[in-house]
């Protein structure tokens, strides 16, 4: 099983937890079978397009990734980082 690490300001989704397992080979797909379990949680990262939300940030297994094809292996670590705004 993949491990989705959620950030702070997605937890409403996931009722505050801060950890989730998926399935899937792609990060496309763990986040797809995330947002079954989580309705909505994945149109906060990924876009009408498909593509990463320029405010958000994907790690997998401590690589930046800038694309939802990105593979993943059978245990790998997904990070999920929103941008901290402010002035």
């Amino acid at each position: 099983m993949i491990t989705i690490f959620i950030p702070q300001q997605l937890r409403s989704y996931t009722s505050g937890a801060t950890t989730a397992t998926a399935s899937g080979r792609t990060v496309d797909q763990a986040l797809s079978d995330l947002d079954a379990r989580f309705p909505g949680i994945r149109f906060r990262v990924i876009d009408e397009q498909g593509r990463i939300r320029e405010h958000m940030r994907i790690f997998v297994d401590g690589e930046r990734v800038r694309e939802v094809g990105v593979a993943l292996g059978p245990k790998a670590e997904v990070h999920v980082f929103g941008a901290l705004s402010g002035g």
